[in-house]
C-alpha cells in the first residue's frame, strides 16, 4: 500500500491497531497480514475472537508498551473524531 493511500484511509476512517503498529515501525506490513491471517484463522475455527494486539503480543512482535501506545493514539483519533460529530 501506498504512503498516498495510507494517508487518504487514516484522514477518512479511524486508523485500525494493525494499521497504527505499522505506522509506527513496531511491525511490518507482512506480520500484519500473518497476525490477521491467524485471528481470521482462530476465529473460522470456532476459537472466538482475539484481539489483534494480543496476536501480536504472544507473537513477541509487539511489546506492552507499544500496545499501549497504538491503544492511545487509538482513543486520541476517537475523541478528535467524537469532537467533530
Amino acid at each position: 500500500m501506498t504512503d498516498d493511500v495510507r494517508n487518504r484511509i487514516s484522514a477518512k476512517y479511524c486508523p485500525r491497531f494493525g494499521q497504527l503498529a505499522v505506522e509506527f515501525g513496531f511491525i511490518s506490513e507482512a506480520q500484519l497480514a500473518e497476525a490477521l491471517a491467524s485471528q481470521v484463522h482462530q476465529e473460522l475455527a470456532g476459537r472466538g475472537h482475539r484481539l489483534l494486539g494480543e496476536i501480536l503480543f504472544r507473537k513477541k512482535l509487539v511489546s506492552a508498551p507499544q500496545i499501549d501506545q497504538v491503544m492511545r493514539e487509538l482513543l486520541r483519533h476517537a475523541a478528535a473524531n467524537a469532537d467533530q460529530a
